[in-house]
């Protein structure tokens, strides 16, 4: 899908009612009488009670009298657009702002049609509303309205509604590109990162990735672990990779003969050399902060390291835990953590396993 997937109901009356108009012509409804005055007003787009339609009706006739394009008219005709807007009036908005779209020579047809685009959202009609925005990007120059960019309004929107991932990694690098001082910089760089994984783009992602690390701290929503993740990918990919086994089997068995053999720098040999953890159960995966006293050999010496036969129950197909024990007298448990690496950007090592960590104590 290249959309998500949200209702269009509001799509097929607003058809009608639009096929109704074109019907109609620019006489107004058949066999309808117009109120007094020239020039006349199609009651079409008289909406509301009688104090709404006597100021629609006010309005049609100063944009009947401003003719040429410009900011007087283009004042009134946003003016009727939220008024329409403000009554829920959303097909009539979109009928009238499309004929303002067709007159030649006005430089505001952008801002019109991202006002459709988001008469189209308040319909449910998100697909619509996402062909406008495209539209509006593709085709027709930026527009600043109160100091705002229309083609900044409509990437924001796109990055919201389209489900391709393809799409999403092209407006964000275009939002990057062209509004790098007007956005959240850590958070297009992220969610940057997280539409190239979804395409398949390692690379794309590893340099959007990269790009982010300046800006750790930013608060990325529904990503809690945003630094962690991005970190450890950038330095999990400018690393050797040279720790690493070809299944959980061959890893076991080299920890386990390591640990018979009583050999720290055997076993310290073992561990991934970037990424590597040892924290207790409680704490957060973000919080290194045991790492500052880990050091193998002080555990090992004079100490007999007991290992289970088997691996812990609750290991599955990417994560394995061995329980072992006798490392000092403080907390004699340690649980070895073993994962397996998920990297496609180098079929090489993606799927082949590695000792990541440590957690101190038992199981909760």
């Amino acid at each position: 899908m290249w959309l998500r997937k949200r209702p269009v109901c509001a799509v097929i009356p607003l058809l009608g009612v639009m096929l109704l108009a074109a019907a109609c012509g620019e006489g107004g409804l058949p066999g309808g009488k117009f109120f007094g005055g020239t020039p006349p007003i199609d009651p079409y787009y008289l909406a509301g009670g009688r104090e709404n339609r006597e100021y629609l009706r006010e309005l049609h006739l100063l944009l009947a009298d401003r003719p040429e394009a410009g900011e007087e008219r283009f004042a009134i005709v946003r003016e009727i657009a939220n008024t329409y807007a403000r009554l829920e009036e959303f097909p009539l908005l979109v009928n009238f702002l499309s004929r303002r779209v067709n007159e030649p020579g006005d430089p505001y047809h952008a801002y019109y049609l991202l006002m459709i685009a988001y008469a189209y959202i308040r319909m449910d009609a998100y697909p619509v509303a996402a062909l406008y925005f495209d539209i509006i990007i593709k085709n027709y120059p930026d527009l600043r309205i109160m100091d705002q960019s229309i083609h900044l309004a409509c990437l924001k929107e796109l990055i919201n509604l389209v489900e391709n991932n393809e799409q999403r990694v092209r407006y964000y690098q275009e939002l990057i590109s062209r509004f790098s001082d007007q956005i959240d910089l850590g958070e297009a760089y992220f969610m940057l990162g997280q539409a190239c994984e979804k395409t398949g783009d390692w690379n794309g992602a590893i340099q959007a990735y990269t790009q982010y690390l300046p800006y750790q701290g930013t608060i990325i929503p529904n990503f809690p672990r945003a630094d962690n993740y991005a970190k450890q990918l950038v330095d999990f990919n400018n690393s050797p990779k040279d720790w690493t086994f070809e299944n959980l089997p061959s890893l076991v068995g080299a920890i386990k003969a390591a640990i018979d053999a009583g050999s720290s720098s055997r076993l310290w040999s073992y561990r991934a050399k970037v990424n590597f953890f040892a924290r207790s159960w409680e704490q957060e995966e973000t919080d290194d902060s045991g790492m500052a006293e880990f050091n193998l050999s002080d555990f090992m010496r004079n100490s007999r390291i007991r290992y289970a036969v088997t691996l812990d129950s609750g290991s599955n197909a990417n994560e394995s835990y061995l329980r072992t024990w006798g490392w000092s007298q403080y907390i004699s448990t340690w649980y070895l953590y073993f994962r397996k690496i998920n990297f496609p950007l180098d079929p090489e090592i993606h799927g082949r396993w590695e000792w990541a960590g440590v957690y101190y104590g038992e199981k909760f």
